[in-house]
């Protein structure tokens, strides 16, 4: 049996561990219980979904939002907001914890194209596909003319972008490979000029790091 998304959701659920092996030999545990949020998570995890979260005023989609942490508490602040995922058991699991999200591909047709003001991702999911500017650009066209990104990446470093090929992994079962990146903070502003946006922000906080991105401004040749 290989591991799928699915399976790796249901055992967050489960709080069993998953990992996350590299083509290059290394694996790393997975932070399912900061997925999953609430008492499984750490209280620096919280204080910095909290902080994260602080800056989606209005209307806002989660991309990749796995088991609906984020959805879930927006929600519950009055925020109108909609989980994405391309994972069965990651959209059950946000709606049944009171989210709302849809099944689907991120590069689909997406409810309010244009028109949110804030597109999430979190967790790293900048990375989703391994190819950060392509995406960047599939949230610029999601954002409304004064709405923001606000995405989780790594800590600055000297390795800017990483291509990666990984796949799913549990004690006992691996899944297909597929592509992902890996976009330290420092390589954040030319990855979104590529995608016409720009950074406005970036900073950590308790030792994960969000950049805040906008719209870029149209200047005539």
């Amino acid at each position: 049996m290989s591991v799928t998304a699915d399976t790796l959701f249901n055992r967050a659920a489960a709080g069993l561990p998953c990992w996350i092996g590299d083509s290059d030999g290394s694996r790393q545990q997975l932070p399912t219980a900061r997925w999953m949020g609430g008492s499984a998570s750490s209280a620096e995890d919280r204080r910095a979904d909290h902080a994260m979260l602080s800056r989606c005023n209005g209307p806002t989609i989660d991309l990749g939002c796995g088991p609906g942490r984020l959805t879930e508490a927006l929600a519950r602040r009055g925020v109108s907001a909609l989980g994405v995922d391309t994972s069965r058991a990651a959209v059950d699991l946000t709606i049944g914890r009171g989210g709302n999200a849809v099944l689907r591909d991120l590069f689909e047709p997406l409810p309010d194209t244009g028109n949110w003001s804030c597109v999430l991702l979190a967790d790293g999911n900048i990375g989703i596909g391994g190819d950060p500017v392509r995406l960047l650009r599939r949230a610029a066209d999601l954002l409304a003319p004064h709405g923001a990104v606000i995405a989780e990446v790594d800590a600055p470093s000297d390795t800017g972008v990483r291509h990666r090929t990984v796949r799913w992994e549990t004690d006992t079962m691996v899944g297909d490979w597929f592509a992902w990146s890996s976009v330290s903070a420092d390589a954040t502003a030319d990855l979104a000029g590529a995608a016409g946006l720009r950074v406005v922000d970036v900073a950590p906080i308790d030792g994960r790091w969000f950049a805040q991105m906008t719209l870029a401004p149209f200047t005539s040749s």
